[in-house]
């Protein structure tokens, strides 16, 4: 398992440089106000109206970059720095969970495809957690026989490679919320110039944080077929 340690590792570095830059980012443009002196909630308000969205609320959140949108529930939650923040940072993430609301309203294919898929992510992560406790504790060893540990190989690459496809999928729907949301604060006038700019460095390394997941569950995936193949 000494690859799949390494695998853990690399990307776990990988993660932090890249959660680091996105909170030096958020930070930096956490502290720049707006113009119009719009907050987050009063942003997210605007965008919903504009594309005629009326039964989505938008509520308080607990945390930092723990904003997201429900669409079971239509419920667009703002973290604490940006539900009443008028910075550039609390007006980008605003407009991104509005970008989510309206592929929602729209009927986003991926969207929907992602959302079918959660179950199914859930069941695979609870086969992932017990079968990586049994190598830990030994339980999958040449004792139990090759063929016993291809199939527990098996099975991991089919969860992670479930994992994977949420993953790349989740990619162009956050990357389109993004486009949306820029899109809508560029044609609105709500940033403008470097407040616009600001709002666009700030997304991207948002985007990053799923672009290095994409690529982690993609490597697992890979790594356990091979090793999978390889015990035949």
């Amino acid at each position: 398992m000494l690859g799949y340690m390494i695998i853990i590792g690399g990307f776990t570095l990988l993660g932090m440089i890249i959660s680091g830059k996105l909170k030096s980012t958020f930070n930096k443009y956490g502290k720049v106000a707006l113009r119009n002196g719009m907050t987050g909630k009063e942003v997210a308000a605007a965008m919903l109206s504009h594309y005629g969205i009326h039964d989505v609320k938008i509520v308080p959140g607990r945390g930092s970059l723990t904003d997201h949108y429900n669409p079971l529930t239509k419920t667009i939650a703002l973290s604490e720095p940006v539900y009443n923040s008028n910075s550039i940072s609390a007006a980008a993430v605003a407009a991104h969970e509005c970008g989510h609301a309206v592929q929602h309203a729209t009927a986003y294919p991926l969207l929907t495809m992602r959302s079918s898929l959660v179950p199914v992510i859930n069941f695979s992560g609870k086969i992932q957690s017990m079968l990586m406790m049994g190598f830990m504790f030994g339980l999958f060893g040449q004792g139990l026989g090759g063929g016993f540990t291809s199939i527990v190989m098996y099975v991991l690459a089919a969860t992670f490679g479930a994992t994977a496809l949420f993953s790349l999928v989740t990619l162009p729907v956050e990357f389109d919320a993004s486009k949306r949301a820029l899109a809508w604060l560029d044609n609105s006038n709500i940033t403008q110039g470097a407040e616009y700019d600001g709002a666009k460095e700030a997304l991207w390394w948002a985007a990053m944080t799923y672009v290095t997941q994409a690529l982690s569950a993609l490597a697992m995936f890979l790594y356990f077929l091979l090793k999978a193949v390889g015990n035949d």
